[in-house]
């Protein structure tokens, strides 16, 4: 395969990537957590939150079958409230982030989510300056820059992950029970295919390797393009 084919085909799972760790920062179904119902005829507080926002959904209960059970599916419908977290915009109502180690733990996450989205713009830039004839130099520093964010993007995920743990297992909250939603699986896949493909740039980036054991890197015919 053709290095401009190899390239091609990189571009293109790194815009994948890009867009699928964009829409993880920016959207608010990391998690869906939900409480257990005890009482009939009405309601529980569902929730789902991101990096940077928290929303709560009323949900009215009347059927006696779900005492004992969780509050959800949160697609019912029910009256909604979100608010951004205290740390971002203070003096808003988001009661859960009272609690110290939860606020500790989205800061950190919000912040290394932050430097993925940054390590993606300078791998960007790269990969323009790149587009130029004879400018092929510039896939290694595009390479690492991805590579970066890719690890920024699942030590994140991580972070956020602790975070839901707190959340369930702290006393101060009412939640049971959870899982990740589509933001979390978007994290996941922007941390893949922006490692996998910042990597393949850095290979790519490599001088052609010699056909023959007695020929060096400077001998080796140069790759056609």
């Amino acid at each position: 395969m053709k290095k401009e084919t190899k390239t091609k085909i990189l571009f293109f799972v790194i815009t994948v990537g890009s867009v699928c760790m964009l829409t993880a920062v920016v959207t608010d179904h990391w998690a869906v957590l939900s409480p257990r119902v005890e009482h009939v005829n009405t309601t529980c507080e569902a929730a789902h939150f991101g990096l940077w926002k928290l929303c709560k959904k009323h949900i009215y209960i009347e059927d006696e079958e779900l005492i004992g059970k969780v509050c959800g599916p949160i697609s019912l419908p029910g009256e909604m409230n979100c608010s951004y977290f205290r740390h971002f915009t203070p003096g808003e109502d988001s009661e859960i982030f009272e609690v110290k180690t939860q606020r500790e733990y989205n800061i950190s996450a919000a912040a290394i989510a932050i430097f993925s989205l940054v390590f993606m713009i300078l791998g960007t830039l790269c990969v323009l300056g790149s587009l130029r004839k004879g400018k092929d130099y510039l896939y290694k520093p595009a390479g690492m820059f991805f590579a970066f964010a890719g690890l920024c993007a699942i030590i994140s995920v991580e972070v956020m992950r602790q975070s839901v743990k707190r959340m369930i297992e702290s006393e101060e909250t009412i939640w049971i029970e959870y899982y990740y939603s589509w933001s979390f699986a978007c994290a996941c896949t922007g941390f893949v295919l922006l490692l996998l493909s910042g990597i393949g740039l850095l290979l790519v980036s490599m001088p052609h390797m010699p056909r023959n054991p007695w020929e060096t890197c400077m001998d080796a015919e140069p790759e056609q393009i």
